[in-house]
């Protein structure tokens, strides 16, 4: 059925625009658009502000690659985290699914991805040049490797493992209590907590 004409060109603007996001049909970002006409004009003019300052503000910490709002995130500014420890994650979700389990008080290294040949996506293309940097300068004991338990994240995993295999620091990773083929944002909370708490040496995981 052809879809008919939007009766204001602005109300179409928008709800094209909407339609742009993850998982938004047309309907829903009709839907959306007709809530927020609805609704206070500050609150329209709150939300459009946020969303701004959200795209024009928000940088990436130079040394972990997480969302800041400052050249350093408030985790690697943190004279309460250890920073001799630093985990390992795909994306910033990760590390807001860590975060909220509270077993964590080390740092982080967010890559940006998974090693995926088939996507056109190689090592090059993830932050891992920059963690063997880290690495390198000294001050760091143990890498965890806290990658989702896919073919992806195990060749990520491998992959780092034999780029640091020449520097003196301990590599562990995640206990499989998070199962094959699960991604870490969408692992419960008490099973990643236990799952970092008892992970292993990064090497016992190819040798058995």
């Amino acid at each position: 059925m052809e879809e008919r004409p939007f009766t204001s060109s602005l109300l179409e603007e928008a709800v094209t625009e909407l339609s742009r996001l993850p998982g938004v049909g047309r309907k829903t970002a009709l839907r959306l658009a007709l809530h927020l006409l609805r609704r206070d004009e500050r609150e329209t003019d709150n939300l459009s502000r946020a969303l701004s300052r959200l795209r024009h503000e928000v940088r990436y910490c130079r040394q972990c690659h997480n969302i800041s709002e400052t050249e350093l995130c408030p985790v690697c500014s943190s004279p309460l985290r250890d920073s001799r420890i630093v985990c390992v994650v795909e994306n910033v979700k990760d590390v807001m699914s860590i975060e909220n389990t509270s077993s964590f008080n080390g740092v982080y290294h967010v890559l940006g991805g998974l090693i995926s040949p088939v996507d056109g996506i190689g090592p090059d293309s993830l932050e891992i040049a920059s963690l063997v940097e880290r690495v390198a300068a000294g001050g760091v004991d143990e890498i965890i490797l806290a990658l989702s338990a896919t073919m992806e994240g195990d060749t990520t995993n491998y992959y780092i493992y034999r780029r640091l295999a020449s520097h003196p620091v301990k590599i562990t990773q995640l206990a499989r209590g998070v199962s094959v083929g699960n991604e870490i944002e969408y692992t419960d909370e008490i099973t990643l907590g236990r799952s970092l708490i008892n992970r292993i040496p990064f090497n016992d995981s190819f040798r058995q």
